[in-house]
């Protein structure tokens, strides 16, 4: 016998009403935890005829259970008064930010940022505000991005301050705008983004109008400088829930905008040419390595380079996908090309030059291990592929094993084993040789000696001949380097003053 609508609705309710009381036991206790630094600046504000709100993210976070040392608090005190209350009180201050009417300051290990009330307005062509001070902690709330981001607690009573239904919205784990999100959104475009990484870092959804007015105002994205959508989006990739951010980007059009790799992986498939889909393959893999990255450190940080790489390995597939005779598929040298494409779109993004590098190096070189699974390699070619990846190949392992999608489980155990058999025999040959620190057997002193030539470009190219040897043959004793030296000097019309 089923049950009847009003059952489920008041069972649905009850549920919402009990995660609610918890949350609020959650910002209880975690406020206790922190209380004498909060409690003792509530006091100092309040002696002084001002109030303070905890507010913003650290309320978010105390009633999520996850309050840390960083905590932001508003007043109705402006900014000199600000300084003028935390002197004597703090360790340390610091005003770099005065002019936007926010202080920060340091005692006994937790961090506090105080921020005049705000009311700001926007030219709605850049992002940055005309600064105003408020006089109100309602017209301060109305004019921050999401709700469970617009609720306070006013200090030292701990009275609890939400205008815009916050609570509701983060029992039921829901992201939404205190105003009308086209309103939101055309103040500061960044806010779709972070609606992204919010997404991404709390695991909510986004509301129905949310989501609309996103899609509706990707075009806006425009506005914003590279370096700050590049700091957003590493934020959403190195959160608890990173596919469900990039599928928010991808879905709302505005990764055709910050990163239109993504979505041109959206191959056609039709019935005469099966493949996988490239961007969904790609999501996969990216779970897949952040479930390796978190197995073998599970405390680490989470590893942007490996989930940059994860999630733009197979970019060169779109520019090099051939239609075969007889149906097939084929994606020639799409890693020579996704590495360019890669190191393309970091750049514009304003990366550093070393996550470029690494993330580039990745993408060129996650397909060199099928060419292992095929058929056996030499320890010169083991060499090689360890000579090749350099310190990167930690990640390199994690990338090709989470490169592994197929749903047939016979060849997902055959490629299993492969890797594990390659991994062992590269253990086995570093142990033999050192693989980590691959060097011809004579270094440049010894060759401008042997060879009685001066610093310069025969020295180079005499070093690259002799490590090439010694990738291709292993650790050469002394005299047979030497010989090789020789040979070699000879063949390059280089006279030798052989003894």
């Amino acid at each position: 016998m089923s049950s009847s609508p009003s059952h489920h609705d008041s069972a649905a309710s009850a549920e919402l009403q009990a995660r609610e009381r918890q949350a609020q036991r959650n910002a209880v206790v975690e406020l206790v935890r922190v209380a004498p630094v909060a409690e003792e600046l509530g006091e100092r504000f309040t002696a002084a005829g001002h109030r303070l709100y905890l507010v913003g993210g650290s309320v978010r976070d105390a009633l999520l259970g996850r309050l840390g040392t960083d905590l932001d608090f508003t007043t109705d005190a402006r900014p000199e008064r600000v300084r003028e209350l935390l002197s004597g009180w703090a360790e340390t201050i610091w005003d770099t930010g005065i002019e936007f009417g926010t202080l920060g300051a340091y005692r006994h290990g937790t961090t506090v940022e105080i921020t005049t009330f705000r009311a700001d307005t926007y030219d709605r062509v850049g992002r940055n505000p005309e600064v105003d001070f408020g006089d109100t902690i309602e017209g301060d709330l109305v004019r921050r991005d999401f709700t469970v981001n617009a609720m306070a607690i006013e200090l030292p009573s701990r009275s609890f301050v939400d205008l815009h239904d916050g609570m509701a919205d983060l029992v039921a784990r829901r992201l939404d705008t205190p105003a009308a999100p086209e309103d939101s959104f055309a103040d500061d475009p960044l806010r779709m983004l972070r609606a992204a990484r919010f997404v991404s870092q709390l695991g909510f959804t986004a509301s129905d109008r949310v989501v609309r007015a996103m899609t509706d105002m990707a075009g806006e994205i425009a506005r914003i400088t590279p370096e700050r959508v590049q700091v957003e989006l590493s934020k959403l990739l190195c959160g608890e829930f990173p596919r469900r951010g990039v599928e928010l980007l991808v879905d709302t059009g505005l990764a055709d905008h910050v990163l239109p790799e993504l979505p041109a992986m959206k191959l056609e498939i039709d019935e005469h040419h099966q493949h996988k889909d490239v961007y969904r393959h790609s999501l996969t893999v990216l779970d897949q390595a952040i479930d390796l990255e978190r197995a073998a450190d599970p405390d680490g940080e989470p590893d942007l380079v490996l989930r940059l790489a994860a999630l733009l390995h197979d970019i060169g597939k779109p520019a090099t996908r051939r239609f075969e005779p007889g149906g097939g598929v084929s994606f020639h040298h799409h890693e020579v090309v996704g590495a360019k494409m890669a190191r393309k779109r970091l750049r514009a993004l304003r990366y550093p030059k070393d996550v470029i590098n690494q993330v580039s190096d990745l993408v060129y070189l996650h397909l060199r291990f099928h060419g292992y699974s095929d058929g056996q390699w030499t320890d010169s070619a083991v060499r090689r592929y360890v000579n090749d990846a350099g310190p990167l190949l930690p990640r390199l392992h994690k990338l090709v094993r989470a490169d592994c999608t197929t749903r047939n489980k016979r060849k997902a155990a055959a490629l299993q084993r492969a890797y594990d058999d390659l991994e062992e025999r590269i253990a086995r040959i570093a142990a033999e040789e050192d693989l980590a620190k691959v060097r011809p057997d004579l270094d440049g002193n010894e060759i401008m000696q042997l060879l009685g030539v001066d610093p310069g470009p025969v020295v180079g190219k005499a070093w690259k001949h002799l490590k090439e040897l010694r990738l291709d043959r292993g650790p050469l004793s002394r005299e047979e380097a030497v010989e090789e030296l020789y040979r070699w000097a000879e063949e390059q019309g280089i006279e030798v003053p052989r003894s």
